[in-house]
């Protein structure tokens, strides 16, 4: 059966991936199944976005809820789910103001046009420039991919917009080398996921932060993967205390329902955007708030972040005696559960046979493989991973 479909997909769909020859059927808790039963551990959670994993009920009741109830009306009108889940976004991410969109990227855009108006507001010119940083990964439409820090991406699609400058992260020389009257903001994630799981570090943020103070410059900080609990912390920036002037999340923020935002404090609220600058048809529907809802409150019934802290010791812990025990493994580095095997050659391999074997991982470029899983597993679902990850391995 898995077979048939797979063939009429690919009679069917637009090859811009290459996917993994299994067809997943359902999921419960940390683990998936395929058309034929076979049970998965999965160590993606759907790229960081199943945080609370699959057929959580509570999740499950409250969307159907809000199905029966009110999916969609658009925005020329109010919603109270997309009112209460402002509320909350505020209250978990210390922000202003929320914008809802569809998805990260869409996230990405709605700051960049924030950014771009706010500086427009100061001089009246549309000649500013952003600096993000290299090997960075922002999303795929024009305007996230114009600030995404990797050629082979943009390459085919140029010319993007313009006035992008890239520097190194946690290289403040290399941000202030670039840094000027015209510069509007500086882009980055807290941790790079793609780019091969870099943490920015806290001296680089709080230098980067001054500057942005200084300069009247946005710090604009892309926490659409790290984000939402996954370092530990709602937000990955808030265990520096280095606050952006725009936050961009999505991912785990609906745990399955696509919905991202872009979040602002007063300041740059009072002096960008304003009617008719940008827009949406579906972001902060009721079926999309409600999903944001039910996650934010489940987090806080569930004690998620106290089980990232309690966990992520213990995964660091066994995935630094892999790096200790293999010559082919370089290192390990990563917050919370975001993690990354460093490898000295190709992991698609390694992570083809771990499939093979029931444990689903996925890489962050050709050398690392990338531990994103659900943010309620235990130590015995890391012992098993980690069983499972050595038997795949030669």
């Amino acid at each position: 059966m898995m077979k048939q479909y797979i063939e009429e997909a690919e009679k069917a769909l637009l090859h811009t991936y290459n996917r993994y020859q299994i067809v997943l059927d359902r999921g419960d808790g940390v683990h998936l199944y395929d058309l034929d039963g076979k049970e998965y551990l999965d160590f993606v959670s759907g790229i960081a976005v199943f945080a609370l994993g699959y057929n959580n009920k509570a999740y499950n009741d409250a969307l159907k809820a809000q199905i029966d109830k009110l999916i969609h009306t658009s925005n020329y009108y109010y919603n109270v789910p997309a009112i209460e889940a402002a509320k909350k976004m505020k209250k978990i991410s210390g922000m202003d103001r929320v914008f809802f969109t569809n998805s990260g990227a869409e996230a990405v855009e709605g700051a960049i046009k924030a950014a771009r108006k706010y500086a427009y507001l100061k001089d009246g010119c549309t000649d500013h420039e952003i600096i993000a940083m290299d090997h960075s990964f922002h999303g795929r439409t024009m305007g996230a991919l114009s600030v995404t820090g990797n050629p082979k991406y943009r390459a085919a699609f140029e010319p993007l917009i313009g006035n992008i400058r890239f520097a190194q992260l946690n290289d403040f020389e290399s941000v202030k080398a670039l840094a000027n009257d015209k510069t509007c903001a500086i882009l980055f994630e807290t941790v790079q996921g793609e780019g091969g799981i870099y943490p920015a570090s806290k001296e680089f943020m709080e230098q980067v932060r001054a500057l942005c103070t200084e300069k009247d410059i946005l710090l604009v900080l892309d926490e659409i993967q790290c984000g939402m609990g996954r370092t530990g912390y709602m937000y990955a920036w808030q265990k520096y205390g280095v606050k952006p002037d725009i936050l961009v999340t999505a991912k785990a923020l609906g745990c399955g329902v696509p919905v991202g935002a872009f979040l602002m404090t007063e300041q740059v609220a009072a002096n960008s955007l304003t009617s008719g600058d940008h827009g949406t048809t579906y972001g902060g529907n009721p079926l999309a708030a409600a999903a944001i809802n039910i996650v934010l409150d489940l987090f806080e019934e569930n004690h998620i972040l106290e089980n990232v802290h309690s966990v992520a010791p213990y995964l660091e812990e066994k995935l630094d005696a892999l790096a200790e025990t293999y010559d082919f493994i370089e290192t390990r580095r990563g917050a919370g559960l975001m993690q990354g095997l460093v490898f000295n050659r190709p992991v698609g391999d390694v992570i083809s046979r771990a499939l093979e074997n029931g444990l689903i991982l996925i890489n962050a470029g050709t050398d690392i493989i990338r531990f994103v899983p659900p943010l309620i597993i235990t130590k015995e679902d890391v012992d098993t991973m980690i069983e499972i990850l050595e038997r795949s391995l030669v």
